[in-house]
């Protein structure tokens, strides 16, 4: 998908057919529910979850062997729903932030 000029992240997930709309909506999902504190916006095309006004991706490391963009975790097929859920609470425990 080519950036989304969407304003808010309902707008962005209207945008995609309704098998991709369900696994999103269940990464958005996950976000909001173990990021307590952090904004959710847009921002590079995408809905981004923030604290502070910053972003970073947590567990690079770990995610070596994944699709990585500069800021994104990219699944090609079914999301790796545990892993996303490690990430985000180990991030929500944390001092930095992490873009989903």
């Amino acid at each position: 998908m080519v950036q989304s000029k969407a304003t808010d992240v309902a707008a962005y997930l209207a945008e995609f057919p309704q098998g991709r709309r369900e696994a999103l909506t269940e990464l958005r999902d996950l976000c909001l529910q173990e990021l307590p504190g952090f904004t959710e916006v847009m921002a590079y095309g995408m809905p981004v979850y923030e604290r502070d006004g910053t972003g970073e991706v947590a567990f690079a490391d770990r995610l070596a062997s994944h699709d990585m963009g500069k800021g994104c975790l990219r699944f090609r097929k079914e999301p790796d729903y545990e892993l996303v859920r490690d990430l985000l609470r180990a991030t929500a425990s944390g001092d930095g932030a992490v873009i989903c």
